[in-house]
């Protein structure tokens, strides 16, 4: 079992920055491909990153490429999203989420995700 927590979300201007970080209890984190997914109002929760267990390896969605960096420290049960350039369409509840049995970290989908966080709203103003 994982518990999850997020923050450093909040309310940023267009061209900003924002770093997320996800907590996460137990002494097992660097068992799980950790990953960050967005929801928007109205619309389906979707994949932005996800990291390897060690930390070794990155995946990124299209949007994501150049302006967001997923990392993690295992020592502190932390998985971070440094994220630049913000837009208002990066505006969304950010969750972080714990996959426990999947072998390479291109893992996009919800369904393969077995713990969540409660999410952090992130909004951009223009």
């Amino acid at each position: 079992q994982v518990q999850l927590v997020e923050s450093g979300g909040g309310l940023v201007q267009a061209g900003g920055s924002l770093r997320l970080s996800c907590l996460a209890s137990g002494r097992t984190f660097s068992r799980y491909i950790m990953g960050w997914f967005r929801q928007a109002p109205g619309k389906e929760r979707e994949f932005v990153a996800s990291i390897s267990r060690s930390g070794g390896s990155t995946y990124y969605t299209d949007f994501a490429k150049g302006r967001f960096t997923i990392s993690r420290d295992n020592a502190k049960n932390t998985v971070y999203l440094q994220m630049n350039s913000l837009k208002p369409e990066d505006t969304a509840v950010y969750y972080c989420a714990a996959d426990a049995g999947s072998l390479s970290i291109i893992v996009t989908t919800t369904r393969n995700y077995d713990y969540w966080g409660q999410g952090t709203q992130v909004t951009v103003s223009s």
